[in-house]
């Protein structure tokens, strides 16, 4: 039986009741939901709105009509920086992003954003002095960064940046792919201005969901205009949310599968799934640093670490190493530049990246002991 290790990119296997669920929606209510007054498509806007009220329930949001479902993560990161960003405006990031903020803001910055990039450490972490540095006294629009690194594990401290950002009226939006599910999120204790969020990692959700927060208050202009199935007769966007951002017919069995995932998380308990993890990471960063040769990147796992490990063979490419454990032990792990090529060249792994090990709920002890295992049997045998 394979192994799977890749839940940063995507959480896999899901809970058991998320497959069900989607069965069960799209067998006997797949209607669109909130286009229709018959029972079926009222059920399926009732699922919807289910699981709304759940996503706010989860992120302490005080009102869940400020939440917009998206596809992923990547459609609510591009809606904010487009919906608020205008020429002139300034946004200060870091260098350890995900290209689904280095890239929309490249273009932005191509149509006469500024933007400021801090460095952050070898080890994937900025420091919250330095981020008030960058805004200065400069006038920042916007501070847009990730709550944990896709690439090195690290926890950035988002809660102190957030309380400096509202202190001095800038926007702070966070980007929570690493770690909604995986650490406590508190949208009014963190000042989260945006918090953007796929489902199919930490959440446990199916691919194809996700969501965009937006506190009340903040004017943001759509990124795609269509269909939101009131206000028909009406030529301009609604003007309220979430019908503002979410235009288009909704995944209804997807987003059903989603508000599942997070049933399960409450269930089993967040801190307990989270344990679990750092368990598992704790065994695959002790096995690693006893293997001559393996090289692991980030700090260490505990409190400032979110779930993944980071490392390269001497003399072997990383792509060499995936596809040595995919084919001759049946181990899935990522490998490469992870769509984040700023953090691999702040933390010195550009360009060939690294291999990147993400265990999840659902991995085992046994499964860290047999990837040690094969490690240590790829940096002796020669392939």
């Amino acid at each position: 039986m394979s192994i799977y290790l890749d839940n940063a990119a995507t959480s896999f296997p899901k809970p058991e009741s998320v497959y069900t669920q989607q069965d069960y929606v799209a067998r006997n209510y797949g209607a669109n939901p909130g286009r229709g007054s018959y029972k079926m498509a009222r059920i399926a806007a009732q699922t919807m709105a289910a699981t709304r009220e759940m996503v706010a329930d989860f992120f302490n949001i005080s009102s869940s009509s400020r939440i917009a479902f998206t596809f992923n993560a990547t459609q609510g990161i591009n809606t904010a920086l487009s919906g608020i960003l205008e020429p002139g405006h300034r946004v200060v990031t870091t260098s350890v992003e995900h290209n689904a903020v280095v890239r929309p803001l490249h273009q932005l910055q191509q149509e006469g954003v500024e933007v400021f990039k801090v460095l952050a450490d070898a080890q994937g972490r900025v420091t919250s002095e330095d981020v008030y540095r960058a805004c200065g006294d400069a006038t920042t629009k916007l501070v847009v960064m990730t709550h944990c690194s896709n690439v090195t594990g690290a926890v950035q401290p988002v809660a102190k940046i957030g309380k400096f950002c509202h202190e001095h009226d800038i926007i702070f939006m966070l980007d929570a792919a690493q770690s909604a599910g995986v650490l406590p999120i508190d949208v009014d204790a963190m000042h989260i201005d945006i918090l953007v969020a796929p489902g199919h990692k930490g959440l446990l959700g199916p691919q194809g969901t996700g969501f965009i927060y937006v506190r009340d208050g903040l004017k943001i202009k759509p990124l795609i205009r269509g269909g939101t199935g009131n206000l028909s007769s009406q030529a301009q966007q609604p003007l309220e949310m979430p019908e503002l951002l979410e235009s288009g017919t909704l995944n209804t069995a997807a987003l059903a599968g989603l508000g599942a995932g997070m049933k399960y998380i409450l269930h089993q308990g967040m801190d307990n799934i989270h344990a679990h993890e750092q368990r598992l990471l704790q065994l695959l960063w002790d096995g690693l640093g006893g293997i001559p040769g393996v090289c692991c990147y980030g700090p260490e796992p505990g409190p400032t670490h979110s779930g993944l490990v980071s490392f390269t063979l001497n003399n072997q490419s990383t792509v060499e190493t995936g596809f040595f454990l995919d084919q001759n032990f049946d181990i899935a792990v990522r490998t490469g530049l992870h769509c984040a090529p700023d953090a691999h060249k702040t933390i010195g792994t550009f360009p060939g990246g690294t291999v990147r090990v993400s265990p999840g709920c659902f991995n085992t002890e046994q499964h860290i002991h047999t990837f040690i295992q094969a490690i240590k049997s790829i940096t002796s045998q020669p392939f």
